[in-house]
């Protein structure tokens, strides 16, 4: 691995595990958005959101159960939409204000988080949930409030995760060149895009995430690592 001058993760998977999305906040964000968008529709921030669902899938703009309905079947269908994951992180809010949950981050990563963020490495999110639910996730860990060890937070309007122009943007927007740059992700489609784009990469391969380890042919030659701090290289 060349020398890294920045660091940007992935979440679900990598710095923390899929269950957590999947078992606790997903669940709690389909309870509650149908009386979430019948209360909150009128706020400009969940307007702009409703609008652009509706005028992108035919909807009337005020055709709330519509919306609704789609928003639900997006969530059913685990569809990586920036609209749903807005308001998906606008509920989740007060999940974590009132201590419904805390989010989950693996010890090693938050270990090594806080070791090349005190070695002076940038470090950035780049994660298909939104920037604020980012940060929501981030201020209310089970290791206490992370936001300060990273740098800045991206999120699918950059692009899809994996298409390597959202890469060629990411690392225009960091300002460092790809090649100095190492992406960690669980995603081998993902690293694939960020690699193709000119960057470093690295698959967490966890066993808590992926009991069958992908190794080989796997991972399509990205380094492979299980843990954050098996990262010595850095």
């Amino acid at each position: 691995m060349n020398a890294i001058k920045a660091i940007v993760t992935d979440i679900e998977g990598t710095t923390s595990s899929i269950a957590f999305v999947r078992d606790v906040l997903f669940p709690y964000a389909r309870a509650a958005l149908p009386g979430f968008l019948q209360e909150h529709h009128g706020r400009a921030e969940v307007l702009h959101w409703i609008k652009a669902v509706a005028e992108e899938n035919g909807l009337a703009a005020d055709d709330l159960d519509g919306v609704t309905e789609l928003l639900l079947r997006w969530i059913d269908q685990d569809r990586k939409h920036t609209a749903l994951k807005a308001l998906q992180g606008m509920i989740w809010v007060d999940g974590y204000v009132q201590a419904t949950y805390k989010a989950p981050v693996y010890a090693d990563a938050e270990a090594s988080l806080r070791r090349w963020h005190a070695a002076g490495i940038p470090i950035y999110v780049y994660s298909s949930g939104s920037v604020p639910a980012q940060k929501l996730f981030f201020a209310h860990t089970d290791h206490g409030d992370l936001r300060p060890i990273f740098t800045d937070y991206y999120d699918t309007e950059i692009g899809g995760k994996r298409d390597i122009g959202s890469y060629e943007r990411l690392a225009g927007a960091i300002g460092i060149p790809p090649e100095d740059l190492l992406f960690l992700s669980d995603i081998v489609d993902e690293l694939d895009a960020a690699r193709n784009a000119g960057w470093q990469t690295a698959l967490i391969d966890r066993r808590e995430d992926y009991p069958q380890a992908r190794t080989g042919d796997a991972a399509h030659g990205h380094l492979r690592f299980e843990r954050f701090s098996d990262i010595d290289a850095i």
